[in-house]
């Protein structure tokens, strides 16, 4: 039976002109589709933490002009609050569908608002929007994109003037003033012509993509290497139809890489994903295409970004097979960072206070080579904006130097030209990486290997449970609360030793009993640490209908190493 409340909403869309006649032609469609209205209107689309995140579609549970004109309104409501409307906002767009149309609707909207706009002329990465909020010294930055979601979602992210992702308590407070907004004809917007005449309308892009490139270059730590090698190494990338493909062939070439082959069926951006099902550099079959032209082309690495060029996925090949080896996020993550410190050391350009920030479920291996190192390790939650908002802290504080900070979800950034993940920079990085070791007569999967007998063998692996719709986010609150309500004594074989519930910002000592404080924000998620340097976390995905369970374990050897994890692994399913 279709909820009374979805069913005025959607008259109410239906009947009010406000809402254009294509709107209502799709809702007129589903008129006899109880459930798929209910779907589209039982809530309104949560504007989260990071923004928004929903499938394309009419309705107020859908990303659509209207609902991005009320995310906009509320983003505007509080920047006029803070007096900031000349410093302006930064928009930036993906190839994703309906990409430039809500990039427009957020930019008239703050227009008509009184507030400055820079827009990109065309799509760009995400890295490049957080790197413009700060060469610009914008209040904002809007990013629309919904990153590696299916093809059927689009997003809106909101970015603060440090060039990260808004963190507590200024979330909080924006979606306040988003929640507040109840009737959408109220919301301010104005044509694009009188967006122009006004003075706070300006198109940027290449001007912006020169600055960008002159400081990824200057990251470069061999560039003479580069040089030895660059005829010699082979690269094949994709940008799964996404916007990395411009920016990361530019880089490349301008450094002086010369064999990189792109992947022509996935160049072209196309916000329909037509070649994958699921453009995600985590997902192997991403990487079908790109395989069959390393093979051919008997390539070095293998790279490929999604579709806001934030995450990049890695294969490199191993010499003693002749197969090419599937790289985690964990595994690329700790092949650059082990490079960075090992290279600004030689160089003398380590800092003495240097610190690297890491997630809490992302791969331990990181402690051993950062304490190697005598650097610092910070773990925060989930969510690269965590990790830029310690590196404003680190430069307000100056307790640590930023050297370096990663993510398992293959997210990483070397620098601080920007507050987020950055695939290009990653490409960069990885590219160079090749290059030196290539020198040295070994590969990238070699040096892996190296790395594991060095520091031990660290395994990591995601089990992911898709739960959609209204039933899938009571599932989801059910599953995390019947863990809460019954904490296992062991996982895997192997015996809990702390648990924690960041919700409840509560650590348990499972052998003693003994309570203390998290130090990190209030957030869904359980941690279990438990015997032999192995670990459990479970949390609900911010961004799509998931449950994910992460886990980890380090063995003496390989084989160990993924006998303790498969156990893991078996366990956590249990849970479900």
């Amino acid at each position: 039976m279709l909820d009374t409340k979805a069913r005025g909403k959607y008259e109410f869309w239906l009947t009010e002109s406000y809402f254009d006649e294509k709107t209502k032609e799709e809702l007129r469609i589903i008129a006899e589709d109880e459930e798929d209205i209910e779907e589209r209107f039982y809530r309104d689309l949560e504007f989260g933490t990071g923004g928004l995140r929903g499938i394309i579609g009419a309705g107020t549970n859908r990303m659509n002009i209207y609902t991005v004109r009320k995310a906009t309104q509320g983003l505007a409501n509080f920047i006029i609050k803070e007096r900031a409307q000349e410093k302006g906002v930064v928009i930036a767009y993906d190839s994703r569908n309906m990409s430039p149309e809500f990039a427009q609707e957020a930019a008239l909207c703050l227009v008509a608002n009184g507030i400055r706009v820079y827009i990109f002329s065309s799509l760009r990465p995400t890295p490049m929007l957080s790197f413009a909020v700060r060469e610009l010294g914008c209040t904002a930055g809007i990013m629309v994109t919904a990153s590696h979601n299916p093809p059927e979602y689009n997003g809106y992210k909101i970015f603060w003037e440090d060039g990260a992702q808004i963190t507590f308590p200024k979330d909080m407070k924006i979606i306040g003033e988003v929640n507040s907004i109840t009737d959408y004809t109220q919301i301010k917007t104005i044509s694009q012509e009188d967006a122009q005449t006004t003075g706070l309308y300006r198109v940027i892009g290449e001007e912006m993509d020169d600055k960008y490139m002159e400081v990824l270059k200057n990251l470069i730590l061999h560039s003479e290497i580069i040089q030895k090698e660059a005829e010699n190494l082979k690269i094949v990338y994709t940008p799964l139809h996404g916007t990395g493909n411009l920016p990361i062939r530019r880089v490349l070439r301008e450094l002086g890489f010369v064999n990189v082959y792109v992947v022509k069926e996935q160049e072209l951006p196309d916000g329909n994903f037509p070649t994958v099902s699921y453009p995600n550099p985590e997902d192997k079959n991403a990487f079908v295409l790109a395989l069959k032209l390393a093979e051919e082309v008997e390539a070095d690495i293998v790279l490929a970004t999604d579709p806001d060029a934030d995450r990049l996925g890695m294969y490199a090949k191993d010499t003693m097979t002749g197969e090419y080896v599937r790289f985690t996020g964990n595994m690329s993550g700790m092949l650059i960072l082990e490079y960075q410190l090992a290279q600004k050391k030689m160089l003398g350009i380590l800092p003495e206070n240097g610190a690297v920030i890491t997630t809490i479920v992302s791969g331990k291996m990181a402690r051993e080579i950062t304490k190697a190192y005598q650097l610092e390790l910070v773990e925060t939650l989930t969510g690269f904006k965590y990790i830029g908002e310690k590196i404003k802290n680190f430069e307000q504080s100056q307790v640590y130097e930023y050297v370096f900070g990663y993510e398992e979800s293959f997210g990483c950034l070397v620098g601080t030209h920007a507050r987020d993940k950055d695939a290009v920079v990653a490409a960069m990085v990885l590219s160079e990486v090749a290059a030196y070791y290539k020198n040295k007569g070994i590969t990238l999967y070699d040096k892996m290997c190296q790395l594991y007998e060095t520091y031990g063998y660290y395994k990591e692996d995601l089990c992911t449970i898709t739960l959609k719709g209204q039933d899938g986010v009571r599932q989801i609150a059910e599953i995390m609360e019947n863990i809460r309500a019954n904490i296992p004594k062991s996982i895997g074989g192997l015996n809990v030793k702390q648990f924690r519930d960041y919700k409840e910002e509560m650590v348990l000592n499972m052998i003693n009993g003994e309570k203390s404080g998290t130090g990190l924000p209030k957030a869904n998620v359980l941690y279990f640490e438990l015997e032999k340097n192995a670990w459990c976390c479970v949390r609900p995905s911010g961004t799509e209908p998931k449950i994910k369970f992460y886990v980890g374990v380090k063995g003496e050897n390989e084989e160990e190493a993924e006998i303790m994890l498969q156990k893991m692994i078996e366990t956590v399913k249990k849970f479900i």
